[in-house]
């Protein structure tokens, strides 16, 4: 088939109250009437759905978690590579974009792609870093600081802090907390989990909404689509939302942007207070899980991102269907238990097409 363009992405578990970005990536891609898109499928764990949707994969194959170094992280994509000839990788988790991004040099020269901040750009907006980069571009935050004793909570409304703060960890997860108690017990979990340090902010009453788009490395924005969440998950992951125009959140976007240069997909979160104003939270450096979303109201940002990532120019998008609504739910993958023991035994799942006829 001609103009086809080999895709592996990663983030392919889908728990219910957290999922990652993999699968709603891959469905738009899947989904696109662009270029013919084959994709590989890339895991951590055996258990993630992902690896098993071979309605959606042409191949899957489990990686070495990041944290074991770059060198067999580069080995492991590369023996892929050499199996599967991808043009493009689309990295989808937090964790491993360190390692994507030192590696991304080396992996051009084999011929993959990839279309991602700078190491510099990464840093700046870390979770710990983000004041700093916000009050540059002129942007509100919440009252943060770092913790590295739980003692901060028995004591910090003697220092201007008011109940209920907001406990974060640098990578991932966050909670309200209301009392002393609650306060702790986040700190705790979230440090058992992710590690030092920990952030604490005062809590902003409003409307989390969110912007999803692409940096295009120059200080531009591609494809801007905005979202007012409307339900949550126990971790406050958007359950369903809605696609909404915000001057406001848009003008915020573009400052942080230009500021940072930013080069590859990003998602930025926010509060819009009862006073209109706008309250940054977090930059994540990747598409989020709502990312099909993009797609739903007419702007793929994933199909944009696998253009540009290629030397391409990104489409024209239209106005996005502004009002339109998601609702997420979670479904079972049923497999035959010799796919489960070929990715077990063997770290991969080739594609055959009799597999999808063995229910019939």
């Amino acid at each position: 088939m001609a103009d086809v363009v080999t895709v592996a992405l990663t983030g392919l578990n889908a728990r219910p109250e957290n999922p990652a970005p993999g699968m709603a990536v891959a469905r738009c891609l899947a989904e696109t009437t662009g270029r013919s898109v084959r994709l590989i499928g890339l895991g951590y764990e055996s258990l993630e759905p992902g690896l098993y949707r071979r309605d959606l994969f042409d191949s899957t194959y489990l990686l070495p978690y990041p944290t074991t170094g770059g060198g067999a992280f580069r080995e492991r994509l590369l023996a892929i590579h050499a199996a599967e000839h991808i043009d493009v990788l689309i990295p989808c988790l937090d964790a491993e974009l360190p390692v994507c991004i030192a590696l991304a040099g080396s992996l051009a020269k084999s011929g993959i792609s990839t279309f991602l901040p700078t190491r510099e750009q990464f840093t700046f907006r870390a979770k710990d870093r983000l004041v700093g980069a916000a009050t540059e571009a002129g942007i509100a935050t919440p009252r943060t600081c770092r913790v590295s004793d739980p003692a901060f909570f028995h004591s910090c409304m003697n220092h201007g802090w008011h109940y209920p703060l907001v406990v974060k960890g640098s990578i991932y997860e966050a909670t309200v907390a209301y009392t002393i108690q609650q306060a702790v017990a986040a700190f705790n979990t979230i440090a058992g989990r992710w590690g030092h340090p920990i952030l604490v902010q005062s809590h902003i009453v409003g409307d989390e909404c969110n912007l999803c788009t692409i940096g295009d490395g120059q200080g531009g924005l591609i494809g801007p689509v905005m979202m007012k969440k409307r339900g949550l998950t126990d971790k406050g992951k958007a359950w369903a939302g809605v696609c909404i125009e915000d001057d406001v959140l848009l003008e915020a976007a573009q400052r942080l942007i230009a500021h940072l240069k930013w080069r590859g997909p990003c998602e930025i979160e926010g509060i819009r207070s009862a006073n209109g104003n706008f309250h940054l939270l977090e930059i994540n450096p990747r598409f989020p899980a709502w990312v099909y979303f993009t797609h739903g109201v007419g702007r793929n940002l994933p199909a944009a991102l696998v253009e540009v990532a290629q030397g391409r120019p990104p489409p024209n998008f239209p106005r996005p269907a502004v009002g339109a609504l998601f609702i997420r739910y979670a479904e079972e993958v049923v497999l035959p238990m010799h796919d489960f023991e070929s990715i077990v035994t063997t770290g991969s799942l080739p594609k055959h097409e009799e597999a999808l006829e063995w229910m019939a």
